[in-house]
């Protein structure tokens, strides 16, 4: 088993760099996670895994399948330079990002389409949210947090591991999900229907936009409907992942 001890060392390195560079995770599509659960998924689908990185005091259960998966061991001071988390557990891994074949988005009949949301911890949210509603993909346009910022990867509980993230033109989605009859769901305060009203339709992409300004104008007037949580209290509003849980439930179980 290989062991790293320089924290000069170029793997090491680039690992920091995946950690808090954006630019670096998207130039070599890659990314690193931390603790037991998020590396118990990604194993799971094992392509998507480079290296298992393990420090001393930490160690790998014996039911995980890690044949034919790089790992290597690193000491105290590697740990603390990868560690995002309080605790850590002392375990990392070092992953690619997922790749889709355009092909395959002819067969995703219930997506999420997210608008500008910037808070990691909220897109995180969602995208944990979309896997337990049964969606088929998540599409983060335009100004949307990072999808493999560490924040989000903590918030998605691995569920980076079981459905398509992508980036995208939201406008050119919507044309395209249009053209396949799949309805299209934004979500506004005006001129919108209490998503309880709304007829089942079996395909459906929803539309949520940003924390403080809501979806683009733009994007509204393409939709086919558009949808609310009514707000039964005072509050003047929900934050945009826990309406997100709602309406794709609404949407889902109807």
């Amino acid at each position: 088993m290989k062991r790293i001890e320089s924290p000069q060392n170029t793997l090491v390195k680039h690992w920091k760099k995946l950690l808090s560079v954006r630019k670096e995770r998207d130039k070599s599509g890659e990314f690193l996670i931390e603790g037991y659960h998020l590396i118990e998924e990604a194993i799971k689908q094992k392509e998507n895994v480079l290296t298992i990185m393990i420090s001393d005091n930490s160690e790998i259960p014996n039911n995980w399948d890690v044949d034919n998966l790089e790992i290597v061991e690193i000491n105290d001071v590697i740990k603390k330079e990868l560690a995002e988390t309080e605790h850590t557990q002392g375990i990392f891994a070092h992953c690619k990002q997922q790749t889709v074949k355009e092909e395959e988005h002819d067969n995703w009949s219930r997506l999420l389409l997210i608008d500008a949301v910037q808070d990691p911890g909220n897109i995180g949210t969602m995208i944990r949210t979309a896997d337990a509603a049964g969606i088929d993909a998540v599409i983060l346009g335009k100004g949307s947090a990072d999808a493999y910022n560490s924040k989000t990867l903590r918030s998605a509980q691995g569920s980076h591991f079981h459905l398509p993230i992508i980036k995208g033109n939201l406008p050119d989605w919507v044309e395209k999900l249009k053209e396949r009859k799949v309805t299209v769901f934004g979500t506004a305060f005006e001129n919108s229907t209490p998503f309880h009203e709304v007829k089942k339709v079996d395909a459906f992409a929803l539309i949520v936009g940003n924390e403080g300004s809501g979806m683009n104008k733009e994007l509204l007037e393409q939709t086919d409907q558009n949808i609310i949580v009514p707000l039964l209290g005072q509050a003047e509003s929900l934050n945009v992942a826990v309406a997100t849980g709602i309406l794709l439930y609404g949407l889902t179980l109807k």
